[in-house]
């Protein structure tokens, strides 16, 4: 089978886990926290839809689990957007890029988990930060008011604004403010993407934002990474939208085989008035990518991890008259997922000389079996990020059932049909910072499960840098969703334990975790209220009726 079934049949739910293998550590501790799309069914491509958040407690009998048991618990992510479409979802029309409306575009923050400090927020390519109440999962305020962010990114002044930014947001340890990204449309030279750096200090309700002097790209900011003194920006150069599959017909854009990279200086950013165009230094690397991760310490050089994501076009999602590459129909449970990869992907450390405007490759890995490099776990404390000593990588394997015939024949004269012809397995790995060197890994030689986002668990008191703790990997399985612990020194050796639902219940698309101590209560702070944002000019279009559902909604956030 391509993927398990549960990706789309399951449904989230609370649960609770015990351990059924290996003995369970005595000083890992904290959460995993998990954002994931809802995938209804109500949208032709599923990771658009509305969010949800999984935690995973790390500790029995905590979070109302019972003794010896871990507590996996779930909420729908009710922002404004998902409130106004529960009340009036006939006015939401799908597309293949998600929901549209006469209220606007809604913000799904459906991807990744963003703990900081004492608080939790979720992210999306398409929407502002959201904060999440870290004991309760409920939804508490979108990040910056639209005015601040120089108004929505398109669409028009709408009850709910457009602002497409960056799913992985970076926050800034020295400074104590937020690094995120917007971009906009522009026309010249050609239709295209003007990309600004978006800075948010947590202390108020408004953000700052610099765009970036002549430049205009094709694609999205997945990631914004930094070291002390630098942001870095790039286009990820896997999703690229195509007008003539928005509109009904066949997509024909393909994605680039190089990505541009920008360094902007933080000094630089902080000098000049918000909205003030900043000059970037320009850069190329190939492959293109879905995540980089910058060693903080930027004394000789900016050191960058790139995670390459050869021939995976995330835009390119499976239709229900696809034929896979061996010309099978696609599973209907795949119906709405995204088309795999069709490649080994490479995992290379890159060195940026910001002085030279020079890119050098200090180490690179890519071998047959390194196929669907899913996501990655590493320290993300300050001297781990600092001094990073290894990097944990899942790799999900070829999915020949997820790819389809129509991306073979987009991409024919780029793709070896036989290197996709059989299902693999997938891997855990672990590499070497700085050389990219293989240290170790452990199969997954079931094709019939899926790991996905692993997550790194720093062993309490112990060396930061990746290496003294516990790579957490979750298993999506049709047999039951379960959780295994390594030892991060040495993943190879197998799990030291491994947690499954005590009645082997199912788990449906996860995208990222990330690891956060246990937080308690909500963090006094100043926060913007939805209806801070609402003006007679955004309710005029609307009817009496939607405007009565927007006022209920304001005032149940207000209250």
């Amino acid at each position: 089978m391509p993927t398990p079934e549960s990706l789309t049949t399951a449904r989230h739910a609370d649960f609770e886990l015990e351990v059924v293998a290996g003995v369970w550590p005595d000083d890992i501790e904290g959460e995993m926290v998990f954002s994931a799309p809802a995938i209804s069914g109500g949208l032709p491509y599923g990771i658009f839809d509305f969010g949800a958040i999984s935690r995973l407690s790390l500790t029995p009998g905590t979070r109302g689990a019972g003794a010896d048991r871990f507590a996996w618990r779930t909420r729908t992510i009710e922002t404004p957007s998902k409130r106004i479409h529960d009340a009036m979802p006939e006015t939401f029309a799908p597309s293949p890029v998600g929901y549209t409306s006469p209220f606007g575009a809604p913000n799904a923050s459906n991807t990744a988990p963003l703990p900081w400090g004492n608080r939790l927020f979720t992210t999306w390519d398409a929407g502002r930060p959201v904060e999440l109440h870290p004991d309760t999962l409920e939804f508490v305020a979108e990040v910056g008011h639209v005015d601040s962010w120089g108004g929505p990114s398109m669409f028009g002044d709408t009850v709910l604004p457009f602002l497409f930014s960056s799913a992985h947001p970076v926050a800034d340890p020295e400074r104590d403010g937020l690094w995120t990204t917007k971009l906009e449309p522009v026309m010249e030279p050609t239709f295209g993407m003007r990309p600004s750096v978006v800075w948010w200090d947590r202390s108020g309700t408004e953000v700052r934002w610099w765009p970036l002097e002549d430049i205009s790209f094709a694609g999205s900011t997945h990631t914004v990474s930094q070291t002390r003194n630098w942001v870095i920006l790039c286009d990820s150069g896997n999703f690229k939208a195509d007008p003539d599959e928005m509109f009904g017909g066949e997509r024909s854009v393909r994605i680039d085989e190089s990505s541009p990279v920008w360094l902007i200086r933080k000094d630089d950013l902080f000098a000049a008035p918000t909205g003030t165009p900043v000059t970037p230094i320009c850069c190329t690397v190939s492959p293109p990518n879905g995540h980089f991760y910058a060693r903080y310490d930027d004394s000789d050089g900016i050191s960058v991890v790139w995670e390459g994501m050869d021939l995976m076009d995330l835009a390119f999602y499976l239709r229900p008259d696809d034929l896979d590459v061996h010309g099978n129909p696609v599973d209907p449970a795949s119906v709405g997922l995204y088309n795999m990869a069709m490649a080994p992907e490479t995992l290379t450390e890159i060195l940026f000389d910001p002085e030279r405007g020079t890119v050098s490759e200090r180490g690179s890995f890519r071998e047959d079996w390194t196929m669907n490099l899913q996501l990655s776990a590493m320290d993300w404390s300050l001297e781990g990020m600092s001094s990073p000593t290894l990097h944990h990588v899942s790799y999900q394997g070829c999915r020949p059932g997820r790819i389809s015939q129509r991306a073979a024949r987009l991409y024919e004269d780029r793709i070896d049909l036989a290197q996709v012809a059989e299902e693999t397995p997938g891997y855990l790995a672990t590499f070497e910072r700085g050389s990219m060197e293989l240290r170790s890994r452990w199969e997954y030689a079931d094709t019939s499960e899926l790991i996905t986002s692993p997550t790194f668990a720093p062993r309490a008191g112990g060396v930061p840098g990746g290496h003294d703790g516990y790579v957490v990997q979750p298993v999506l399985s049709d047999s039951g969703f379960r959780v295994e612990v390594f030892d991060a020194a040495d993943v190879g050796a197998g799990p030291v334990a491994v947690l499954r639902g005590t009645a082997k219940e199912c788990v449906p698309l996860l995208l990222h975790s990330a690891w956060t101590p246990t937080l308690e209560g909500l963090a006094p702070a100043e926060r913007l209220r939805f209806s801070d944002e609402l003006t007679d000019e955004k309710l005029a279009p609307l009817d009496d009726e939607q405007r009565r559902v927007v006022a209920k909604v304001a005032d149940e956030l207000d209250g």
